[in-house]
């Protein structure tokens, strides 16, 4: 089969798979569909979420669900105060034969999974938080010296509440960072609260069945990586990254004023990855300036670093991010 009629056939199976899984997830979870929409197309970008919203408004039954329909192995971590990096990581504890010899073996946490629910991230220290860092950019976790691989895909959904709650740690910037998208789960319409209800209280609740397979979502990875981006296309999208930065030439008022540091390479990444995943839903086989304006806030409002100023006046970073991008759309012209 010729290449291009072979990405055409993969990009069809990506489509009809992506259709079904949120299907599957939308026979549990009411509503929220740009909420899930954004969920799979970070886990089909291959990277990993933050969710942040109130507690009880479903972030955690949507995780589930998830890694019913995706028929991979689940992990859930409560985070606590008290929570140590090796309750997630695992540790080496001492075993002895039946000769009474004894020796280190090491027992693996909860991390060693494909979907992993880190519940309530920021109530436990900046250290526990950290434990994760390595799992998240490796897909591996070190201990004791020794290296052990994670499996594919290995999938990191965070959620956390509002900072200004009690008892919660602001996340390190490092740790941000690795988060593909951080994405604002909102409170329910009063129709869906009904139907929450209706679906909840009675005897028959609701289950989501198996769409894919661990193995066939891999696969749509590849395919997503494969999706061709055109020079110009790129060049808006590096353009968007380095206006978030207050010393850059371009950068509108709003950054000037109340941004410390901008985002990192990471952030342009994540709006290329997020930006083929739209491609391709929308059927097409390139990334357009659409597809990355689509994806600018999930991609970038965790990785400004506002100072003093923004932060007494709770200036939103959606609204920094909005400035920027019309910045460029506005200035921005001449492109390869």
């Amino acid at each position: 089969m010729h290449l291009q009629d072979t990405f055409e056939a993969s990009a069809a199976a990506f489509i009809a798979d992506f259709a079904r899984v949120r299907e599957e997830i939308g026979r549990v979870i009411v509503g929220q569909d740009a909420l899930v929409q954004d969920v799979l197309t970070a886990l089909c970008a291959g990277g990993h979420v933050l969710l942040e919203g109130v507690p009880g408004i479903g972030k955690t039954m949507l995780v589930h669900t998830l890694a019913d329909v995706v028929d991979s192995q689940f992990s859930r971590i409560q985070f606590t105060p008290d929570l140590m990096p090796s309750d997630i990581v695992g540790t080496r504890v001492v075993h002895e034969d039946e000769r009474g010899a004894r020796h280190f073996s090491f027992q693996r946490g909860p991390v060693f999974t494909q979907v992993l629910l880190a519940d309530e991230i920021n109530r436990a220290t900046p250290k526990t938080q950290s434990a994760l860092l390595e799992a998240m950019q490796e897909r591996a976790v070190t201990v004791a010296g020794e290296t052990h691989k994670l499996d594919r895909p290995f999938f990191v959904i965070a959620t956390q509440n509002p900072l200004e709650m009690e008892g919660t740690y602001p996340l390190p910037e490092a740790q941000l960072d690795r988060f593909l998208f951080k994405l604002q789960v909102g409170y329910p319409t009063v129709d869906e609260l009904v139907e929450v209800g209706r679906r909840t209280t009675g005897n028959a609740v609701p289950r989501a069945s198996r769409a894919i397979t661990a193995a066939r979502l891999c696969e749509h990875m590849e395919t997503v990586r494969a999706v061709p981006v055109a020079d110009p296309v790129e060049y808006f999208a590096a353009e968007i990254l380095v206006r978030s930065h207050p010393d850059h030439a371009g950068a509108p008022d709003l950054v000037r004023r109340y941004v410390k540091y901008g985002a990192s390479p990471r952030g342009l990444q994540a709006m290329l990855l997020g930006a083929k995943v739209r491609a391709l839903l929308d059927g097409r086989y390139h990334v357009s300036e659409s597809d990355i304006e689509s994806v600018c806030l999930q991609s970038l409002r965790h990785r400004l670093i506002q100072n003093f100023e923004g932060e007494a006046e709770a200036i939103a970073p959606d609204a920094i991010v909005r400035a920027i991008v019309s910045s460029v759309n506005a200035h921005f012209t001449v492109r390869p």
